[in-house]
């Protein structure tokens, strides 16, 4: 298994034992060149990682997993031109069952971590992480582990609490829901909500997904009638 291969390499790394050319081949997808830049920079002197490839775009990342079978892990950004990084892990997912990936984003939201998990994802950072998060972060991940930066970890667990507080019964509702929420009761449609937010389409359904998710209703209607309600929409 490639856990228990990667696991071995780890191993003789932490030994101080060098294990052989480049093992780890890093796909990263992301529009922002800084990004990439920045990723590259941390990894340069890095041994056993190679970045093999770099995309833009999902179109463009999709292509590069067609012609290659040797990348180990995907650094996927959320927030990509053309498609919602959600939808694109869901589509790496569904054709490549080994690869690893790590989700990356700039927004610290626990429904964005979850959701990033639920459709296949590896793991989930903050772009701020340090260069030592980001090579333990591959390593976990490659030893078969899930990994959450400490910041989407401590979301997680805020949302986890407030959801259990004895009589609370207002869900928890981050900025983005908020902004996407507060538009909706103006009759906003998604398209309108995408451009005004600079999102796509994807990203504002999946925040309406989640929306209805936690206030437990089954549209649009509903879900505005319950924030009312509950005082949420002031």
């Amino acid at each position: 298994m490639i856990e228990v291969y990667f696991r071995e390499c780890r191993q003789l790394r932490i030994l101080g034992l060098h294990p052989g050319p480049a093992l780890i081949k890093l796909l990263i997808i992301d529009d922002h060149p800084l990004v990439t830049d920045g990723i590259r920079s941390m990894l340069c002197d890095v041994p056993y990682v190679e970045i093999a490839a770099t995309a833009r775009t999902a179109k463009a990342a999709l292509f590069e997993l067609r012609e290659r079978s040797d990348i180990d892990v995907i650094l996927l950004d959320i927030h990509l031109p053309d498609m919602d990084g959600l939808r694109l892990c869901e589509l790496i997912r569904a054709g490549n069952k080994t690869v690893k990936i790590l989700g990356l984003s700039y927004v610290n939201e626990a429904g964005i971590v979850t959701q990033m998990i639920r459709k296949g994802a590896n793991g989930f950072m903050i772009k701020d992480m340090e260069r030592k998060e980001l090579i333990d972060a591959i390593d976990q991940v490659l030893d078969g582990a899930v990994y959450l930066s400490k910041a989407a970890n401590e979301k997680i667990l805020q949302q986890l609490r407030a959801h259990d507080l004895p009589g609370n019964k207002v869900p928890v509702v981050t900025r983005r829901e908020s902004e996407i929420l507060k538009l909706l009761t103006k009759g906003f449609t998604s398209q309108e909500i995408a451009g005004q937010l600079y999102l796509s389409v994807h990203t504002v359904d999946t925040h309406r997904k989640n929306l209805l998710q936690k206030f437990n209703v089954h549209n649009t209607q509903g879900l505005i009638n319950a924030a009312q309600e509950m005082g949420l929409l002031g």
